[in-house]
Parts: C-alpha cells; structure tokens; sequence
C-alpha cells in the first residue's frame, strides 16, 4: 500500500489546516516567501551592475523571474500524495526530453544541451533535478525506509540512467548535480554508513580511469587550472585568476555599487552569469558577499525546518534533497569563483541572469511550500 493510503484518513486527503490568512489560503510559508523575496531583490541589485546598468537584462530577468513565480505557485497548490503518485511519470518526461536532446537538440559553445520550442529554448537536464529527488523519494517511500540492498540497487539505477545521458551532452557538472540531488534522498532514506564507504572507495578507485578514458581535454584542463591557474594566464586560468582579483580587490566595504573595474572593463568572464559574485565581492565587498551567505543559509535552515516538521517520510526526503541540492547550488558556484572548485558552468541560484534554472529553482521552492502547508490527520 502507497504510504499517503496507509497513514492518512479519508477525510484528510489534500487537507491544508490552519486557513487564517492569505499566504496559508495560498499554501505559501511565509519566512520562505520573504528570504525568497529578499534573494531576489539583491539579485537584481547585483545584476543591474553587472550588465552595465541595462535595463534589457534586468527586463529578461524579471520575465524569467515572473515565469517562475507562477510555476511556484502553481506547485505549491499540488496536493503531496499526488506528487508520490505522478512522480515517476515526471521521471519518465525528463528522460524522454534528455533522450531527445541529441536527436534534436541545439548546440551552443561546442555542447548540445538544449530543446528549441520556437519562441522559448530550455535545457531539459534543469527539470531532472526536480524530477530526480521526486522519483528517489516516491521509489524509497513504496519500497520502504530504510533502505534494502535490492531498493538501494534500483534507486542507484534511476539515479545513473539521467545522470549518464547528461555527461554525454557533454555537461559534468549538471549531471553532478542531477545525481548529488539523488544521493542526497539515498542518504537522507538512512542508508548503512558501510554502503557509504563503499561507495566512497569505489568512487576513489575510479578516477583515474575516469580521467583516462571519461573525462574530455577541456574538462581535463579545468581541473590542471584549478591545481595552477599561472601556467595559462591568458588562456584556461584567465577565469579564475580575474575573479580573485575582483573578489581581493574588493576588500571590506567594496569600491562602490556600479563602480567595479574588472567586470566594466570587461576583465571579468561571464559577469551576468556564473561569476556574478565576483561583482558582487568587488563592488560591496566582503560586507556584500556575508549579507547574500547570511540570506542563503536562512533558506536553507527554512527549508530544513520544513524537511524536520513534514508528517511523511516522502515529505522528509523530498523537502531535505531540495534544500541539500540548493546548498551545493551555492557551495559550487561559490567555491568555482574563489578558485577552490573547477569551473563547471553553475549559476549562483536566484542571483545569476538565467531562464530554465530559475523556473527550476523556483518549482523546487514551491514544492517545499506543498511540504510546509499540507496538514494532516495521522491515524492513530
């Protein structure tokens, strides 16, 4: 029997309780909604400068940001047993689509990555991440928790399908994100600490075949970048060795908002997108970058606090992986820009101008909102 059959009465079906105002009649969580608001404005701060004041990146971003919005509010209204029910269905989707992508997909800087719809163009590998944690968490949920050999073996399998045709686009690292957003619901089931060091020495024992024979040149070369960014100072380092320089050159307070040398001067690679921190750390300085962590980690407590308080093991799951893949989302981005991370083309989440990731980010909110604001009556 489905885990919402066993433990819910008839009556509580899709139930949302407490129905005193405006955000619990919209079944939105109120702290999330603010620190989601408060996210966003700074970004469009940041990336106002960040585009040499254009109001048509800040007018792309806003569109994109009011896309997404109604997808969160959208999925906040889903009832959660009937993302247990559909999850493998949206599994299927995505796999279709990133099947799809190398049939028909378009390229762009020497990689196919992306469906072309006429009017709009996205990257199906974007919608895995929210399918994959929907998949694992419904897989675990009917299997049972924790965890057996047989059920781990399956979950590992519907994590390995998606992540395998986004490496071959070529794109590491959102197929490591894609698993990561899997593992973490692997983790979070209560899976043996003995299948966790296996896992961890089989990964240790794989990477030099990996490099040998996986890995192409210019991935290869990120990673000989990061150990030294001065061998090619005007090639593959030029990346990492002018963020840093933007990030120390903002010291404290910063040199002042529109006033950063190294992105309007056009020093600075992909400043709108995945180095839009470095404008940030330049511009305000460290004080700027600690108030954007500050922000980030309240998000990520919420979205915990949330995981903690859900009344089904499909809620935990589900709610713990979102928040777990949006904290790598920030570690990645982050850690890629301060040059301690190979670049692997991650935007910082809310913050970077983008389209299909922001739709994404934000249906994965949502779905923590349906988390936070389903109540419901136990049968004792």
């Amino acid at each position: 029997m489905a885990e919402y059959d066993r433990y819910l009465t008839e009556d509580s079906r899709g139930d949302f309780k407490h129905r005193n105002s405006v955000l619990n009649a919209l079944h939105l969580d109120g702290w999330l909604l603010a620190l989601l608001v408060a996210l966003v404005t700074y970004g469009f701060f940041v990336l106002f400068s960040a585009s040499d004041g254009s109001q048509a990146a800040l007018i792309r971003q806003a569109r994109n940001f009011a896309i997404a919005t109604v997808a969160m509010l959208v999925a906040s209204q889903i009832r959660l047993d009937t993302y247990y029910r559909w999850a493998p269905l949206f599994y299927v989707a995505a796999l279709l689509l990133l099947v799809a992508v190398p049939l028909f997909g378009v390229g762009a800087k020497g990689a196919q990555r992306w469906l072309s719809l006429g009017v709009i163009r996205f990257q199906p590998s974007e919608l895995m991440k929210l399918a994959m944690p929907l998949m694992v968490a419904s897989w675990f949920s009917r299997q049972g928790i924790p965890p057996r050999p047989r059920s781990l073996l399956g979950a590992l399998m519907i994590i390995a399908l998606p992540a395998g045709l986004i490496v071959i686009q070529p794109d590491l690292g959102t197929s490591l994100l894609v698993a990561a957003s899997g593992l973490f619901v692997v983790f979070m089931a209560g899976v043996s600490w003995w299948y966790i060091a296996g896992a961890a020495t089989l990964f240790l024992m794989s990477a030099w075949p990996a490099w040998l024979f996986v890995l192409k040149d210019y991935q290869k070369q990120r990673i000989l970048t990061l150990l030294d960014p001065e061998s090619d100072k005007l090639g593959a380092g030029w990346n990492i060795i002018q963020s840093k320089t933007a990030i120390g050159s903002g010291g404290w307070s910063g040199k002042g908002w529109l006033s950063g040398t190294q992105s309007h001067l056009d020093f600075l690679p992909e400043s709108q997108t995945d180095f839009i921190i470095a404008v940030l750390a330049e511009e305000l300085g460290l004080r700027g970058v600690v108030l954007l962590l500050i922000i980030y980690a309240l998000i990520i407590w919420r979205g915990f606090a949330i995981s903690v308080r859900a009344q089904t093991g499909f809620g935990r799951l589900l709610a713990s992986s979102i928040t777990l893949t949006f904290f790598v989302y920030v570690f990645v981005n982050m850690g890629m820009v301060a040059g301690i991370l190979p670049v692997v083309g991650v935007p910082l989440p809310l913050v970077s101008a983008g389209g299909t990731s922001i739709v994404t980010l934000m249906l994965g909110f949502g779905v923590l909102m349906a988390v936070s604001a389903e109540k419901r009556v136990i049968r004792q």
